[in-house]
């Protein structure tokens, strides 16, 4: 299974993103799927996921309110948008995969997910 990550780039603050995931290599019927970030100098931390079948959806504090985590038309894809942005949503945004789908008390831990991308990164500046 290879994740490929999308949609960084650099945006001001109050700005709007959209990252998107695709997962290619195998068919998940079932999965968490989500995010992880990495602001320099800090460790790397939740930011949302994405459970099926249901559609069960998960945040981060930081994020809750301003991002929505949804998943594609297209199987195995999902996408993050991220509004309102800030400063401190700077980080290397890191898609993550899980199949099958992670029990819930598991879905904000690294640990948990079995499939990593690349990481796109996302640059909140004036």
């Amino acid at each position: 299974v290879q994740l490929q990550a999308s949609g960084g780039g650099l945006v001001q603050p109050g700005g709007s993103l959209r990252l998107s995931c695709a997962a290619s290599g195998r068919t998940f019927s079932t999965a968490t799927m989500g995010w992880f970030r990495q602001a320099p100098g800090k460790d790397r931390g939740f930011v949302a996921a994405l459970s099926w079948p249901g559609g069960s959806t998960y945040y981060a504090d930081s994020v809750k309110g301003r991002s929505t985590i949804s998943r594609g038309s297209a199987k195995n894809t999902v996408y993050l948008q991220m509004n309102s942005l800030k400063p401190e949503d700077t980080a290397v945004y890191y898609c993550v995969s899980k199949s099958p789908r992670a029990i819930v008390s598991a879905v904000r831990g690294s640990q948990t997910y079995d499939y990593w991308g690349q990481g796109t990164l996302v640059t909140v500046s004036s």
